[in-house]
């Protein structure tokens, strides 16, 4: 049977990208505290960061983490605000 290049109508649990989006953060600890982890796609990456681990710059297009405290005592408005891009390989050694 011919595959169908039609997209079928969303049901009402994948209207919303971000919560796709949502579905590729997980959560790590490190040195015993919580962290939230995020992966950005190529396609995703639309500004330049600097790596917090390198010092070094994050260039457009380059897939990389966005990291932020899920535990901090201010709240998660000031967590999120607190959030660092990361090249993933200086996440994983940091």
């Amino acid at each position: 049977m011919p595959r169908s290049n039609r997209r079928r109508p969303e049901s009402a649990g994948d209207d919303s990208f971000e919560r796709l989006l949502a579905g590729w953060k997980r959560t790590e600890m490190r040195r015993g505290v919580s962290w939230t982890v995020q992966p950005v796609t190529a396609a995703q990456a639309l500004k330049e960061y600097v790596c917090p681990g390198c010092g070094r710059v994050i260039r457009v297009g380059a897939a990389h983490l966005v990291i932020w405290r899920a535990d901090g005592v201010l709240g998660d408005a000031a967590d999120l605000a607190a959030r660092r891009h990361w090249h993933q390989h200086c996440w994983k050694t940091a």
